[in-house]
């Protein structure tokens, strides 16, 4: 809580900083398993050395940092500026600044971007080169990198040579990103990673070039980073009209082009709603924060989904028909992968949720439980996603809750879907709505 405070409010100071530009790409790519998209800039010899004067000059101060503005995006433009001062990239970013609008500025600019590279992280990489094994080769793969000495088993050498021989670059890849990632266990991994090279260099057969496509497009190509939808629907006994804004990023349903897959970060998400019976006005829901991480586990990488958020929603009881509600709920979960359709990935999260509200007793209730559910790609322009929640409040207001939800959504060009949702959100509140929304 107080790293986001700080950097909201500008208590970090930034700094520039020079080193070897391979130092900063291992530590992304392989140290903390960033994929990287690389834009090389048109600039002449002396712009690239003014801006690296202007850098050096600002070495020995700071700035405040802010999370939402003055971030390292901007003050990258800011020395592209220094570079070329007919470039006026920082005057485009008034309110916040976004490193996917920077990027999508930069590559907009005239002949000022000339090649464009992808570099995957080791993960990735190892992620790309797992899913060419075959069964026996995947439970070779494990095994040697369990135990090395299982790299001279004479079954394993009833593999073609050549074979063999990226079965061990694949679990030397592996064994290096183990020891990279994980400190306790660094050494025993080292020393594997070690037996396994030396099993790879008895071999003498040159390591197949592979490429490894990118997890998603470049960025730039991705939709709009805001978005705002119209829509009406029906919920318990009444119709309604809805306006919803988002002033940033990207949610589960939002086509995935040019995005992390599986991720969702919204931030002051916003629905306005007319309900017709009572000729109302309301603020339904404000995201403050909602962030849904879904890691697909496999057979090499066991990273755990999480989620965490605080909203302000529309709640209804007995004796409370439009009740705000403050909610915090967090919690860490599993995703699993498949392609038995097209692609899904199913997921699984234990929640602790809080709520605070004058439609409870003693106007809170806190408790747990859990949320399953699917996220799948139906086809290249249709998404689906389903979950169940059910939790239970031992604190306060003394009640459980399970709430159901259909949504999908239908994309009609880059920047403007269609979404369809049915929701049951507690006892008798159901929901059905229908939204169109354009990015922007």
């Amino acid at each position: 809580m107080l790293y986001a405070y700080l950097g909201m409010t500008g208590g970090f100071q930034g700094y520039f900083s020079t080193m070897p530009y391979y130092l900063k790409v291992q530590e992304y790519r392989d140290f903390e398993s960033r994929d990287i998209w690389e834009y090389r800039l048109n600039f002449t010899q002396d712009q690239v050395l003014q801006m690296l004067r202007h850098a050096w000059e600002l070495g020995n101060t700071y700035f405040d940092y802010f999370y939402l503005k003055e971030n390292c995006s901007y003050h990258i433009l800011s020395l592209l500026e220094v570079a070329d001062p007919r470039l006026h990239l920082t005057d485009e970013f008034v309110v916040w600044t976004i490193p996917t609008d920077t990027v999508r500025l930069i590559t907009s600019q005239p002949g000022l971007v000339g090649d464009v590279v992808s570099r995957p992280s080791l993960s990735s990489q190892i992620k790309g080169q797992n899913a060419t094994l075959s069964a026996d080769e995947r439970r070779w793969l494990g095994r040697i990198a369990t135990d090395p000495r299982l790299a001279q088993d004479e079954e394993f050498h009833r593999l073609a040579l050549d074979r063999q021989a990226f079965v061990l670059d694949v679990a030397a890849h592996y064994l290096r990103y183990l020891g990279l990632s994980d400190e306790r266990q660094a050494a025993s991994y080292r020393e594997r990673y070690r037996a396994v090279l030396v099993a790879r260099s008895a071999l003498r057969v040159h390591s197949p070039t592979m490429f490894i496509a990118p997890l998603t497009a470049a960025p730039e190509t991705g939709h709009l980073t805001r978005r705002v939808g119209t829509g009406f629907g029906w919920r318990q006994d009444e119709f309604f009209e809805e306006i919803n804004f988002r002033p940033a990023y990207h949610d589960l349903l939002d086509p995935e082009t040019g995005y992390t897959p599986n991720a969702q970060i919204e931030f002051l998400a916003a629905k306005i709603r007319h309900y017709e019976k009572h000729n109302q006005f309301r603020l339904e829901r404000l995201a403050i924060v909602d962030i849904i991480s879904l890691s697909p586990m496999d057979s090499l990488f066991k990273r755990p989904s999480w989620k965490v958020g605080l909203t302000w929603e529309t709640v209804r009881r007995d004796g409370c028909g439009y009740c705000g509600n403050l909610n915090f709920n967090v919690g860490p979960g599993v995703a699993l992968e498949t392609r038995w359709l097209r692609r899904e990935v199913y997921f699984a999260f234990a929640e602790i949720d809080a709520n605070y509200s004058h439609a409870f007793e003693e106007n809170h209730r806190a408790g747990g439980g859990g949320t399953v559910g699917m996220l799948a790609d139906l086809t290249e322009r249709w998404k689906v996603l389903l979950s169940a929640t059910y939790l239970t409040y031992p604190l306060g207001d003394r009640s459980d809750n399970t709430k159901y939800s259909f949504q999908q959504r239908f994309t009609l060009t880059k920047n403007w879907t269609v979404r369809v949702e049915l929701n049951h959100f507690e006892r008798r509140d159901n929901e059905a709505m229908v939204t169109v929304q354009t990015f922007f």
